[in-house]
């Protein structure tokens, strides 16, 4: 079984909806409005099949100079232990480098996953003072959930936050 990995189009969303709908229902993901997906569509990568089926996605948000967030990494349970969550990993990180992004954080329960790709559980203290109050402005969720601030907590409660530092 051979697949790719792509950037995402506009109709894509609907198959990335569905994909995770299963996750955030088992509360591995958080749920977003599908108006989320699409204002964020151009950070999403999709995996498909030889046949152009999806059977994957995953999206890199830049937080900073040099960070961004590994976001809604999921795929289909047909094709897990494959190979596809880590060629969207490798996508994902691929294009970081060409942002100018060296690190990745990533706040999950597949640890497994993620450790063996070179993350590594951390803790605060991952931005300097100065860059934790710029990033506090932010209006976005993940941003929030990466600062750790109180009312995020009951989302993140039990994930792992994981950090990679990219060569």
């Amino acid at each position: 079984m051979t697949f790719s990995v792509r950037p995402a189009r506009t109709s894509d969303v609907p198959y990335i909806q569905a994909l995770v709908e299963p996750l955030v229902q088992q509360r591995i993901l958080l749920g977003k409005d599908r108006v989320v997906f699409y204002e964020a569509v151009q950070e999403f990568r999709i995996a498909e099949d030889e046949h152009g089926t999806p059977i994957g996605c995953g999206a890199l948000h830049v937080m900073w100079d040099d960070l961004a967030e590994v976001r809604t990494l999921a795929v289909d349970a047909a094709w897990l232990g494959k190979g596809v969550g880590r060629a969207i990993l490798d996508r994902l990180e691929t294009d970081a480098l060409a942002l100018g992004v060296h690190r990745l954080f990533c706040l999950t329960f597949e640890v497994s996953f993620f450790e063996r790709n070179g993350f590594l559980p951390t803790g605060e203290g991952v931005v300097d003072p100065a860059v934790f109050a710029e990033l506090a402005l932010s209006s976005d969720e993940g941003v929030a959930e990466f600062l750790d601030l109180s009312r995020v907590k009951p989302n993140t409660l039990g994930n792992t936050r994981m950090l990679k530092i990219l060569a």
